[in-house]
């Protein structure tokens, strides 16, 4: 390739990484200038690495604002402590986030919960397969890993419920699940608490040599909510367009790829106010980044 081709590529793929995402069509033009009045930001929380994060959900965040026609621009944070004070904040305007941030941004900021997987969220306690550990009282006073204070059924429903055991343990906050998983098998942590997405997303490899050793009580899944301050038209546009996803093989791995495979409506009154009933307030654990 000659010095000026190579030139013209280079800008061009610099350009295309400074534009919101929202604005890049499959076809790889752009949207004109007069439709992308508003771009509106959406963030996920960080159960994983932002690069894994990025590849999963930047060609869907592209696909939904291509498909509803609002502009989308995926921010995201590098930890789940960030993500959760950029919510507390109000600051995006949509958000994919764990149950209980649901009440906390609820509380918070008004966040409205738009849609979730139908299938369940469960929190699992994993040991190593050889673990000698048969029950969860043989844990008292061992560490245990979790990927952040306030991941829902991984960590704060899950220390709650150890907690009224009772047993006393040395929490390990880890960052993400797969960090959590990989502590137990190198032995630093004697269990590790996930949720059933996360640890089905596990090579073969580490799940078998992991045993689940308890689960919490099933909750709603993950919510995509929505800040009040976004006109319910854009609201309706971008979760229509998540909905219809499911409609065409394309769209249903790319909601599989962010494990939400079967999308449908959420209602905070039904899905998360019974979370408000948990009482487990005291667990929580807000960190400033």
């Amino acid at each position: 390739m000659r010095r000026t081709n190579l030139r013209r590529v280079m800008t061009a793929v610099c350009l295309l990484f400074t534009l919101p995402l929202g604005e890049v069509l499959a076809q790889g033009s752009l949207k004109p200038a007069a439709t992308a009045t508003k771009t509106y930001t959406i963030s996920v929380v960080p159960q994983y690495n932002v690069v894994q994060l990025h590849t999963e959900w930047a060609p869907l965040v592209a696909r939904i604002s291509r498909e509803s026609g609002i502009p989308l621009q995926l921010v995201l944070a590098k930890t789940i402590p960030q993500f959760e004070n950029t919510v507390l904040a109000g600051e995006p305007d949509f958000a994919f986030m764990n149950p209980y941030h649901a009440v906390m941004a609820k509380r918070a900021q008004s966040y409205i919960p738009v849609l979730r997987d139908a299938k369940a969220l469960k929190g699992i306690l994993v040991v190593r397969n050889d673990s000698a550990v048969k029950n969860i009282k043989e844990l008292d006073g061992k560490p245990i890993g979790f990927p952040a204070p306030n991941a829902f059924g991984a960590s704060l429903y899950m220390r709650a419920l150890l907690t009224a055991e009772p047993i006393t343990f040395q929490s390990q906050f880890l960052t993400t699940h797969g960090n959590v998983y990989r502590s137990v098998l190198n032995g630093s942590v004697a269990a590790g608490g996930g949720v059933n997405t996360t640890f089905n997303d596990e090579p073969p490899e580490v799940r078998s040599q992991l045993r689940v050793l308890y689960q919490t009580p099933e909750s709603a899944s993950h919510p995509l909510v929505a800040h009040p301050r976004v006109p319910a038209e854009v609201v309706k546009a971008v979760t229509d367009a998540f909905l219809h996803l499911s409609k065409d093989s394309e769209g249903q791995r790319m909601l599989a790829d962010i494990r939400i495979p079967q999308p449908v409506a959420a209602d905070y009154a039904r899905d998360y106010l019974p979370l408000e009933k948990l009482k487990i307030e005291k667990f929580v654990i807000l960190e400033k980044e």
